[in-house]
């Protein structure tokens, strides 16, 4: 039988996110239901509720959430890797074609087939379209269900399944360590949790920022050094010496006083910014320290549980400011202003009474 669950959804580009019930799925052989605790809120959200990427990218109504956290309530006959009552996770994708070499090699983001996202997608069986976590219950095939570390705060791992995931990913594949030297530009949501993942990896962590005033919040999640980049003084000092900078600005934004820190083979990788870098990058430093810009998204299905095996460890989780699902508008113009320290997390008990 299908499943009724209770939702906020936007009906089109401009109007206001509201209630909706729909039916999720009834479960298939691999699917796990999910009762649906708490849900992250990402500015891929917004961006996809409003059509600002375009309307190929957003179906609507529009279901949005892919920072998941809830218990197991179902599972199919054929489930091995989750029972019920279990504490597990969705993040950005529910499937891919895995067969390609990206799915191949658990990269399933890469999938070249295109990865099925946790909404404004299609499902790759049925055709139908995929719904997300500002919801009471998901369905999805156990092989994107993730565990989630008991003795984490609940309430506050939501953002690790995108903001975690997306800045974990390149510090693992750049080869973080102790003793390497990391920077990262800007402080919102993916920046600060750059800076606690690094830190707890044994990096020595820098914030480049553009607004005086971060330097005791950047010292309080970890950071060793805040170098203001408008600083002409500043930034010559710290040239040549940053094995990795993760850039999590997600507007466009000049990268050229960036690349001459970098040391000789050193990376900046793109993490936060969708589009063009136009007239942004000079090749001189590029060619004269054999340095590299790159770019990264999320991580594979490996990669993730790896991810959250490592918070539960270290105890990492991300700053949250709790809300209702009621107030969801009002939490996207906060968003906007960067008005919230660092990601805003729904309860979804608001939405079950």
């Amino acid at each position: 039988m299908p499943i009724p669950v209770k939702a906020y959804a936007a009906q089109s580009p401009t109007s206001p996110l509201a209630p909706y019930d729909f039916s999720r799925r009834d479960l298939r052989e691999d699917d796990v239901e999910i009762d649906i605790l708490y849900c992250g809120v990402c500015h891929s959200d917004l961006h996809t509720a409003r059509a600002d990427w375009g309307e190929a990218f957003s179906i609507y109504p529009v279901v949005p959430g892919h920072e998941i956290i809830g218990r197991v309530r179902n599972v199919g006959k054929n489930v091995t890797k989750h029972k019920v009552g279990d504490l597990v996770g969705v993040g950005c994708m529910v499937d891919s074609c895995r067969e390609c070499s990206p799915c191949q090699h658990g990269l399933e983001q890469y999938c070249e087939n295109g990865m099925t996202g946790t909404y404004s997608s299609r499902d790759r069986r049925d055709g139908s379209v995929t719904q997300g976590g500002y919801s009471t219950a998901v369905v999805v095939c156990e092989d994107f269900v993730l565990r989630v570390p008991e003795n984490l705060d609940t309430k506050a791992v939501a953002p690790l399944l995108c903001a975690g995931i997306t800045t974990y990913s390149p510090l693992r594949h750049w080869g973080v360590k102790a003793g390497s030297k990391v920077a990262v530009v800007g402080l919102g949501g993916l920046g600060h949790m750059a800076i606690k993942l690094a830190k707890a990896m044994g990096a020595e962590v820098s914030l480049f920022t553009r607004s005086p005033g971060k330097e005791a919040d950047a010292h309080r999640l970890g950071a060793d050094r805040v170098i203001l980049s408008t600083d002409e003084a500043q930034m010559q000092a710290a040239g040549n010496q940053f094995d990795l900078i993760i850039d999590t600005v997600p507007y466009d934004h000049d990268l050229k006083p960036y690349v001459p820190t970098l040391a000789l083979d050193g990376t900046l990788v793109l993490v936060g910014l969708v589009g063009d870098i136009g007239n942004t990058v000079s090749t001189v430093p590029l060619i004269m320290g054999r340095r590299s810009i790159a770019g990264s998204v999320i991580g594979g299905i490996p990669e993730t549980q790896e991810m959250l095996d490592f918070c539960g460890k270290h105890n990492i989780v991300p700053d949250v400011e709790m809300i209702d699902m009621q107030t969801i508008n009002e939490a996207y113009e906060r968003m906007l202003k960067s008005d919230v320290k660092y990601r805003f997390v729904i309860d979804l008990a608001s939405l079950k009474g």
